[in-house]
């Protein structure tokens, strides 16, 4: 699905002030009903199913934009719109800052990975810092969707074909923070399913070795835990993935603690689609 297909010019506004979170998501109610895909949903279910959503936990995520998303019955396509607040709204972002650009994202209850792949690909959107910044300066929505149709380009992806060749993706990590990174590009990249094992490096066990116990037994054994991600994704994604992955970790070349190995599959059948 391309982020640009489902992006509304008529739902966005780049003008917007608000004095609290309960306005703020008044508000983006009121601009999701003027768009043809929320037609015949009244704009109270839509204020509460994000308010609702709100109360679970700030969509806020940092650096003074919001992702707030729900789950709307009755939808039968995806919505995607901007709200521009230039002088900022509270918001109880996670860093404390007050939110000036929000991507809203509504759309079918059942239709969970299409939600999640969205909310990916306007992550990886606003990890532009101009495309953000452009964001926020954006005088009109037509200016703020021509932003969005520049940094998108052709990043999206679509889901591959059933005869395409496909890899057994292995990318183990010892730093936990980067799993999260990892498994949104991996969701951004349309793969819909991965396993994650739990595994330990080789010192935890040489370090009960005495001859290498002076050594290395000091070693936090905490350190040694690492994670291990288990995709099938098609060949054609496999450089770009690494590139991507390179971007959370660093050029696996030189640094230590992540490995990525993608394996020929012989055969294969069954999918780790889980939802």
């Amino acid at each position: 699905m391309n982020l640009v297909d489902v992006l509304d010019p008529k739902a966005c506004a780049t003008d917007l002030t608000a004095k609290d979170k309960r306005e703020v998501v008044r508000l983006l109610a009121e601009l999701a009903s003027r768009s043809e895909a929320t037609e015949g949903i009244d704009p109270d279910t839509i204020f509460q199913a994000l308010y609702e959503r709100e109360q679970q936990g700030s969509t806020g995520f940092g650096k003074e934009v919001a992702l707030p998303h729900a789950r709307i019955p009755g939808m039968q396509s995806f919505l995607v719109y901007i709200a521009v607040f230039p002088r900022g709204v509270p918001f109880n972002a996670i860093d404390k800052k007050k939110v000036k650009v929000c991507f809203v994202i509504l759309g079918p209850p059942e239709r969970i990975q299409e939600h999640l792949r969205i909310l990916a690909g306007i992550s990886r959107l606003l990890a532009h810092t101009n495309a953000k910044q452009e964001l926020q300066r954006a005088g009109t929505p037509q200016v703020a969707v021509e932003v969005v149709q520049r940094y998108v380009g052709e990043a999206e992806t679509s889901k591959p074909a059933p005869a395409e060749t496909m890899k057994l993706l292995l990318v183990t990590v010892y730093v936990e923070a980067y799993m999260y990174d990892i498994l949104e590009l991996l969701i951004d990249f349309g793969i819909e399913g991965a396993t994650i094992l739990e595994s330990t490096g080789m010192s935890r066990y040489i370090s009960n070795v005495p001859l290498f116990a002076e050594f290395i037994g000091f070693m936090n054994e905490s350190k040694n835990a690492s994670k291990t991600i288990l995709a099938v994704v098609p060949e054609r994604h496999v450089n770009r993935i690494v590139e991507r992955i390179e971007e959370v970790t660093g050029d696996l070349d030189e640094r230590e603690g992540a490995i990525v190995l993608a394996l020929d599959l012989s055969f294969a059948k069954g999918s780790m689609k889980m939802m």
